[in-house]
């Protein structure tokens, strides 16, 4: 429904109150309701659903439509980076948030910092989806609010085709509404608690549900060690859990995204049922590190299994934890991906330890054996030291083609007096097209960094400390922050503006008309960056 249907529906409504709701302004009605469009999470999650498989569609079609995202850890750092991207780009296509339980362990948890391992409150993750789009709608309504202020400001001085243009501007207002692609752990317990919890998330706005294999009571971050995984079928009742929610709840976009640890994960908590040879129990068993009893007298409380007609005995470790045969790895996650995708899963997670294309691609071809149109979501991981690791994929592939690389100490090459170097250059220009190199190469949809702005509030907090409690003084917060945001427009520079107050004036005028006491008058400061 158009601005112009909206308050013409609602000056019908007022006329047949016979004068009660003559103090009610239908275009200020009209207003309000263009700046809250979406009522529910429910309503954000249908319509963001609907934006990621529409995006899958043209990623199949081709591979350059990759999609990309942030973690943000709260309500105002989402907003804010939405606000830039159409500041910058014009359109928030193809751009999306991420929520990352690494980030509500270590900022959002009622006990303080965390590690990344379950123990933070599970209320919190759907609590920060509602609180980022909070942020998102209220940035909407700012938005809207300033064009709304260009329309009036247009009508008063009696400018016909700036009025039109500020009316086309608010029928084409893009929402800076995105998906939202959120972490539910291993889904903090049993198959009936990560529906539960699914359930809160996608009620909170979520589309997307990214779960992976480890076992919820031994849940470790994906770049930390001791990472214990489940059987499939123990995590395919999770993901159908996910289903259950989403189609429950009347999403039936909803997508899932299936992460596998079992890259670095070389331990599990229990040996799979089987009830017969090649199932997925017999696979999962398959690659545990056995060794063949042969004296039955040597057994004492031990479990043993049959495999090609020996009795075999699991490693067992003292934590009661079974071992994964090492080099087993890449098998693992290709048979994890192709059961999760023929099981309901949407997307892949294959959470790797370094940055490799041909290491993922090498996975995603054989999964696209069986699944041809597999793709994935990519930790692009602040857990990676990418300087490094590119600099030595550089070094490896220029000595394998003969190149002369006696110059460069290979694992020394993070210092600095490399950073000049042409193998440093070569380096810089491969992690600037990695996005696009391995959605090309290797299947990747969408590329996320699960916590870049926990690193970008610390390293700009450093920035300012250093300089405002040293010599520069004062000078440190205008030159090193405010004076940047006036030259490149950062709208947080009106900070009175952002958080809502100008909004709060249009609501006081609507209610109250010329006895509305607004705080934007001539003595308001933030005219000072008009």
């Amino acid at each position: 429904m158009s601005y112009q249907d909206h308050t013409d529906q609602i000056a019908q409504l007022v006329r047949a109150r016979n004068g009660a709701w003559d103090g009610i302004s239908p275009e200020a009605v009209a207003r309000m309701r263009l700046q809250n469009r979406f009522h529910t999470g429910l309503d954000i999650a249908r319509y963001t659903a609907k934006i990621m498989r529409d995006d899958m569609a043209a990623y199949d079609a081709d591979p350059a439509d990759y999609t990309q995202s942030l973690g943000c850890w709260h309500g105002f750092i989402g907003q804010q980076k939405l606000i830039s991207i159409k500041k910058h780009f014009g359109t928030t296509k193809r751009k999306y948030l991420y929520l990352s339980g690494w980030m509500v362990a270590a900022l959002r948890s009622d006990f303080g910092p965390l590690p990344d391992q379950s123990m933070h409150e599970k209320t919190s993750v759907p609590a920060l989806i509602e609180e980022l789009y909070t942020f998102l709608k209220q940035a909407d309504a700012r938005e809207l609010g300033l064009l709304f202020r260009d329309l009036d400001a247009a009508r008063a001085a009696g400018d016909a085709a700036r009025e039109k243009e500020v009316q086309t501007a608010i029928g084409e207002h893009q929402t800076h509404i995105v998906p939202i692609i959120a972490d539910i752990d291993a889904g903090f317990g049993n198959a009936e608690a990560t529906y539960l919890l699914a359930k809160k998330m996608i009620e909170a706005g979520a589309c997307a549900l990214q779960i992976e294999n480890q076992v919820s009571d031994e849940k470790q971050c994906g770049h930390q060690d001791g990472k214990v995984t489940v059987p499939h079928e123990d995590f395919l009742a999770k993901i159908r859990a996910c289903r259950y929610a989403f189609l429950e709840l009347g999403v039936e976009d909803g997508v899932i995204v299936s992460r596998t640890d079992s890259l670095g994960a070389g331990l599990t908590k229990q040996i799979a049922y089987s009830r017969e040879a090649g199932d997925l129990g017999d696979q999962y068993n398959s690659f545990l590190d056995c060794e063949e009893v042969i004296d039955l007298a040597s057994l004492r409380g031990d479990v043993v299994i049959e495999r090609d007609g020996k009795l075999m005995r699991p490693k067992r470790l003292p934590s009661n934890l079974y071992q994964f045969r090492s080099g087993t790895g890449e098998d693992r996650c290709v048979l994890d991906c192709i059961t999760s995708l023929q099981n309901g899963a949407d997307l892949l997670w294959i959470e790797t330890e370094k940055p490799h294309i041909e290491q993922i691609a090498g996975m995603v071809d054989r999964i696209r054996e069986a699944v041809p149109n597999a793709k994935l979501v990519y930790n692009n991981s602040p857990s990676f030291n990418w300087t490094l690791n590119f600099r030595q994929q550089v070094y490896d592939a220029w000595r394998a083609e003969g190149k002369d690389v006696s110059t460069y100490e290979r694992a020394a090459l993070m210092s600095v007096i490399y950073d000049t170097t042409e193998l440093a250059t070569a380096a810089d220009e491969r992690i600037r097209t990695f996005q696009k190199d391995a959605s090309a190469r290797a299947g990747i949809f969408h590329h996320l960094i699960t916590l870049p702005t926990y690193h970008t509030a610390a390293l700009s907090t450093d920035s300012l400390a250093k300089e405002y409690f040293g010599e520069a003084g004062m000078l440190g917060y205008v030159a090193g922050v405010q004076r940047k945001e006036i030259r490149e427009g950062i709208a947080c520079v009106r900070h009175q503006n952002m958080s809502g107050s100008d909004i709060g004036d249009d609501h006081k005028e609507a209610f109250a008309g010329e006895a509305a006491l607004k705080a934007g008058g001539a003595h308001n400061t933030m005219n000072q960056f008009a």
